[in-house]
């Protein structure tokens, strides 16, 4: 049995929330940090039935102090805890130390680390293949480094608080090795076919558009109100998992819409590896939409949309559209100030609800301006029946304005330069 995995959890658990808090720390940006690590855990049901914190620098045994973690494990057994989870990287000793004094206590309770909490999420969210391999990729990235103390530990007497670890064996490191190497293989396979893709999506006249930005800022909810479709738009975190994509017509230009993951502060860099392929769709995108819940502090709103950049702009440049949702919620001076504050990590700005369609139609003019220049020529094609398939190809890869009929059929054609690159020979087929 894998020792990060639950036998039979419920669908609605109760957990603890430990938040260690280093002494020279901000204490509003350990609050923010605070109420987002709470709000994790309704992705996955659960409920939150004590929050306890401590000032201090960390401990090598429990992370926090020995008598914090005695009373954590006392608050499992009294509040019935089925889970204690720590803000911070928990090393395997850790987990089983304070794991032993909860089966001490009389508690019966995984403990684990928010990359643990944020991996199940995710692997509850994998619904393809990709997606699940993905997921688990980055948890035995995750292990790798800690096997052998996994197999140490498996071998004591004492297996308090694992569930029942097992029977490791000394080849369990080795085993992890050939397990990543064969998913690293069969995801490398999956990203050509990616890539393939792509490519084919903008020699057929294809713009693609990808939703970025923190979790829960509304992408989704942009992405139906854009697309005209309702897709998932919960309010919590990574309702949105495997990418989607729709097509739609915005001036007669073909735009695929991509709703992505979203981003979220101190994501482990295991699961940023094993998600970067999903991420390089966002870089390789024509425009990125990154969405910001504006109705937020502007201080929070400061360090997420830090966070989305630090992710988005090392590798990407594609255009970016900066679009505060939620805007409804406060008044033009609010918006004005705001956007003043903030204006150095604002890059053309937008202000919408998509909740009520407010600035909705000024998003896609904008989006229609800041799109890659299409270049215009005019096209001469038979008016007969070649002529008439001919004419099918230009209407499927770029755009067609009104033709006049005669012994010919002539036309202003406008498309990407890999598509007109191609358009001389559509012609010369017609003749």
């Amino acid at each position: 049995m894998n020792p990060y995995q639950e036998n039979g959890a419920d669908a609605s658990r109760n957990v603890i929330l430990v938040m260690r808090i280093d002494p020279d720390s901000d204490a509003e940006d350990n609050s923010r940090k605070l109420q987002e690590f709470s709000e994790l855990t309704k992705a996955l049901n659960d409920r939150v039935v004590d929050i306890i914190t401590q000032e201090r620098y960390p401990d090598r045994k429990y992370n926090v102090g020995s008598g914090k973690a005695k009373e954590i494990a006392i608050a499992a057994r009294d509040k019935k805890a089925n889970r204690v989870i720590f803000y911070d990287p928990l090393s395997t000793s850790q987990i089983y130390n304070i794991s032993k004094l909860c089966n001490e206590a009389g508690a019966s309770c995984r403990v684990m680390d928010r990359f643990q909490l944020i991996l199940d999420i995710f692997a509850q969210r994998a619904t393809t293949h990709r997606s699940k391999l993905q997921v688990e990729l980055a948890r035995l990235r995750y292990e790798l480094p800690n096997a052998r103390m996994l197999v140490s530990l498996s071998k004591k007497e004492e297996r308090a608080g694992w569930g029942g670890l097992g029977d490791y064996e000394d080849s369990y490191e080795q085993d992890i090795k050939k397990r990543i190497a064969r998913i690293t293989a069969e995801l490398k396979k999956a990203d050509l076919e990616e890539e393939a893709r792509r490519v084919y999506r903008h020699k057929n006249g294809f713009f693609i558009v990808s939703l970025a930005g923190y979790t829960n800022a509304g992408k989704s909810t942009l992405f139906n109100a854009l697309v005209d479709e309702e897709t998932e738009s919960k309010n919590m975190f990574f309702t949105t998992l495997i990418p989607k994509t729709r097509a739609l017509l915005i001036n007669k230009r073909k735009i695929l819409l991509t709703d992505t993951v979203g981003f979220i502060e101190d994501l482990p860099h295991f699961l940023v590896d094993a998600f970067r392929s999903t991420l390089e769709g966002i870089y390789f995108s024509d425009m990125i939409l990154l969405v910001v819940d504006f109705s937020e502090p502007a201080e929070h709103i400061r360090k997420k949309l830090m966070i989305s950049h630090e992710t988005l702009w090392e590798k990407s440049t594609s255009n970016i559209i900066t679009v505060l949702n939620k805007s409804e919620t406060m008044k033009p001076a609010e918006r004005k100030r705001k956007l003043q504050e903030l204006e150095h990590l604002i890059y053309n700005p937008i202000f919408i609800s998509a909740k009520t369609g407010m600035g909705i139609q000024d998003l896609v003019n904008k989006i229609n301006e800041n799109l890659p220049l299409l270049v215009t020529k005019t096209i001469s094609l038979p008016n007969d029946e070649r002529g008439a398939a001919a004419l099918s190809w230009f209407y499927d890869n770029g755009v067609v304005e009104e033709i006049l009929y005669g012994k010919y059929m002539t036309f202003e054609f406008s498309a990407t330069e890999d598509v007109m690159a191609r358009a001389d020979d559509a012609v010369s087929k017609a003749q």
